[in-house]
């Protein structure tokens, strides 16, 4: 579980230093996180909307369209999270010399773009 800094609401940006699951020990700072969050939840809407399409039997080169939107908007929002990620956390990752956190950032690009 994340321990969060109570003084600093999403439009500020998120502070928080991970205990569980990413032993590197330097704070994160996330000044996009209600933009994230405002990203999903229009995803989460157009993955509803594309069911009740599939639901009302339209057309699947429609479905199709509306699938790679969604591909390419979920694309879209793990940018933003990488960016953020490397403006903030990595350059404190660097400046604290956390080889680890690097190393975990390194995977991850890699997962995120098989």
């Amino acid at each position: 579980m994340e321990a969060k800094d109570e003084g600093t609401n999403a439009a500020q940006g998120d502070a928080h230093r991970h205990t569980q699951g990413h032993p590197h020990g330097h704070v994160h700072s996330h000044t996009q996180t209600k933009a994230v969050l405002n990203r999903m939840a229009r995803l989460i809407g157009h993955l509803e909307s594309i069911r009740k399409m599939v639901e009302d039997g339209r057309d699947c080169s429609d479905v199709l369209v509306q699938l790679a939107a969604v591909d390419s908007a979920i694309k879209g929002v793990g940018r933003l999270i990488l960016k953020d990620h490397i403006s903030h956390c990595i350059v404190h990752a660097v400046e604290d010399h956390d080889e680890e956190a690097i190393a975990h950032l390194n995977k991850a690009i890699d997962q995120f773009l098989k």
